[in-house]
């Protein structure tokens, strides 16, 4: 302590403290340097210490999620409702798929990517959130919501197309040309809420994950059948930089994310694991849309 006095002396050019009896009392210089050098400890103290907010009442933040728009009607929802019930300080800002590169991860313009995960860099974590199946997804009311949906009938019926990049042929197509069969594409949309919104009202169909077409079962007469061919499963999982691994708000998204996140359920889920016989020579590999 004595040094540290000696430096402080040294430095304001007075003793500061001197002695009174047998203690020490400030001097003037001491006196008026009080306020100020509390503020600047205080300052420094805010700045050193961890910000963690005592619950997640407290938080307050923007949090940019890049997802498909397929998964706003299920997961999206639900995490939009448990913010407004645990963190309402929170801000959730959706992002549009593009071109997925990992330097908006970097940059921090996106906090938490959900998808399917491609190539990312090797400093990126990833977390599995669950596996996805592919549905056929009709209106309620159309001739194909009833009877068979053989594979012959899925190929002569008019297609709705979901392709961000406007693309009307896709690895759908030349798994049907494995079966002799070529399909009649009418519509090709940006994303699943459009195709949804179409095969509602027309007699055409459209191949969407199956987690989003249930979801979407509760905000348009549709249903979801099972795909005549065998598809790869989708694996879904959210992807962030490392620099966020303790950042409160962002511990909170990603544990709440992971809970919500539901795999699909149901007879129609199944067929992932073991596709149907008449149907393995045309195995996809790739999402068909």
């Amino acid at each position: 302590m004595s040094r540290t006095l000696t430096r402080i002396r040294k430095s304001l050019g007075d003793p500061v403290f001197v002695r009174a009896g047998h203690g020490l009392v400030p001097t003037p210089r001491a006196l008026a340097l009080r306020e100020k050098v509390r503020a600047l400890v205080e300052d420094a103290t805010a700045l050193l210490s961890p910000d963690t907010p005592r619950s997640p009442r407290d938080m307050v933040r923007t949090l940019s999620i890049r997802v498909n728009d397929g998964v706003i009607p299920g997961l999206g929802v639900e995490l939009v409702k448990r913010v407004r019930e645990e963190a309402p300080g929170l801000t959730l800002r959706f992002v549009a798929e593009g071109e997925e590169d990992v330097s908006a991860l970097r940059d921090g313009d996106v906090d938490l990517d959900i998808g399917v995960q491609g190539a990312l860099g090797p400093e990126i974590r990833t977390q599995r959130l669950y596996v996805d199946a592919y549905a056929v997804l009709v209106g309620t009311k159309t001739p194909l919501a009833r009877g068979r949906l053989t594979l012959e009938r899925f190929a002569h019926a008019e297609h709705v197309v979901v392709s961000r990049r406007g693309k009307i042929r896709t690895a759908m197509d030349v798994l049907l040309e494995q079966h002799g069969l070529r399909r009649r594409v009418t519509v090709v949309v940006p994303n699943g809420l459009a195709a949804a919104a179409l095969v509602a009202q027309t007699g055409a169909l459209t191949v969407v994950p199956l987690v989003f077409a249930s979801a979407v079962t509760k905000l348009m007469p549709v249903r979801p059948r099972a795909v005549p061919l065998a598809l790869d499963a989708i694996f879904i999982a959210q992807a962030w930089h490392p620099r966020f691994d303790h950042e409160p708000a962002h511990v909170w998204l990603r544990r709440t994310v992971k809970e919500l996140a539901s795999p699909p359920q149901g007879p129609l889920s199944a067929r992932t694991a073991a596709p149907p016989a008449t149907a393995r020579a045309g195995r996809s590999s790739v999402p068909p849309e």
